[in-house]
């Protein structure tokens, strides 16, 4: 069913929601689905931004053809060339034989690689501060290397003061009361699915998020338009600080979390009781969580979200305790930086994980590991407490 959205003057949204997807590149859960978003310009010459993933693929080509009518489609530009923005490329030309497609010169590399067939297509290269007139719209392109794949770049319309930001400012989570951000509770609504989106997609390029962050400063943004979630018309600033802050790997709020890993409940039950302890002394906000059951994105998330990370292990093989290690992994994988680390380790026989741990933290960068480390001898007992209470101090003055 044709469904798309006048969103500013001559500007539509053409994109559509996928709520059964499961996981986002067959990694990232999707309990609240996500949006992929495409837009379009009808000015003198018309102008789309980007295609759709395939799971929507009938939803976009149906927008489309829908929101140009009779008139054909002059440009395609192609802001990301990742599939679940370009795999409708080919049916698009399909559609509109004589559309050109606008791109960088990696754009064009990558269009080669995923479709071969296009070799002959219509194509306009641009670089860094280029543009595209259409009739009242100009187009003014703003390179966005590795924020989060090389090709990435942006458009600035003069018009109406909107940047269309491939992936960066997007987040997980179908679009349903409306477009507009501003239609949500956003920070209940979408906030936690923000981060987790950022600090997974974007998360390791900081750098080239910032220097993104210095070119948008100079622009007079009035709407960001996103690939994924809500479109911004207001409170922008806010939301540019969110970026700001996960961009420079600095803690969203005070807080302090606590992952375990536990194979029979007895490291499970020694960080609910140092937990316990710890929000009576600290006085901010404690959170734990069971690295078994909760998935890898959402922890990476919460270690993006505060400052201070506490991780309780078992010694499992005389080394990590599996889902610790695939965390730690991530950390490194995802250039974590700027924390604080505590850890406590257990074993029956031959405690190691702790050292393992301490090793693999000591790795990233900037960062400060709590002393002393808490050791466990099978599970927590009455003769501990000493050695918790200072573990606890410990974390609270870190």
């Amino acid at each position: 069913m044709i469904n798309f959205k006048n969103i500013a003057e001559d500007t539509i949204w053409i994109g559509g929601s996928d709520r059964r997807l499961e996981l986002f590149e067959n990694l990232f859960p999707l309990p609240n689905g996500v949006s992929y978003n495409s837009y379009l310009v009808l000015d003198e010459k018309t102008v789309a931004f980007d295609t759709a993933d395939v799971t929507v693929a009938d939803q976009y080509l149906e927008n489309l053809k829908a929101a140009l009518g009779e008139r054909k489609l002059d440009y395609l530009v192609i802001l990301h060339m990742e599939p679940d923005h370009c795999s409708q490329i080919a049916n698009v030309l399909a559609l509109y034989p004589d559309v050109t497609l606008v791109g960088n010169a990696k754009t064009f590399t990558m269009l080669g690689q995923f479709f071969p067939e296009l070799a002959s297509a219509n194509k306009i290269v641009v670089k860094e501060g280029q543009t595209l007139e259409t009739g009242k719209h100009t187009f003014t392109f703003v390179m966005a290397p590795m924020v989060h794949w090389p090709e990435v770049m942006m458009a600035y319309d003069s018009a109406t003061g909107a940047l269309y930001s491939a992936d960066a400012f997007g987040t997980f989570g179908a679009v349903d009361a409306g477009i507009f951000a501003d239609l949500y509770d956003f920070e209940k609504d979408f906030l936690d699915d923000a981060r987790r989106y950022y600090a997974n997609i974007v998360g390791k390029y900081g750098v080239q998020v910032q220097m993104v962050l210095k070119k948008a400063a100079k622009l007079d943004i009035k709407m960001i338009l996103p690939l994924h979630g809500p479109v911004w018309r207001e409170n922008i600033a806010w939301f540019l600080g969110k970026y700001q802050k996960w961009s420079t790997y600095t803690p969203d709020e005070e807080g302090i979390v606590v992952f375990y890993g536990s194979l029979y409940g007895h490291t499970a039950s020694a960080a609910e009781a140092f937990a316990a302890k710890l929000r009576e002394k600290a006085g901010c906000d404690v959170k734990v969580f069971d690295v078994s059951k909760t998935h890898s994105s959402k922890l990476i998330s919460e270690i993006w979200r505060v400052g201070k990370v506490v991780i309780f292990c078992p010694t499992y093989n005389n080394g990590i305790y599996l889902p610790v290690d695939a965390l730690l992994h991530d950390m490194a994988a995802l250039d974590v930086k700027n924390r604080t680390f505590a850890i406590a380790q257990n074993g029956t026989w031959a405690p190691a994980s702790g050292k393992l741990i301490t090793e693999k933290l000591s790795a990233l960068k900037n960062v400060k590991i709590v002393e002393p480390m808490l050791t466990i001898k099978s599970a927590l007992h009455e003769a501990d407490m000493e050695a918790l209470d200072a573990f606890v101090a410990a974390v609270v003055e870190a």
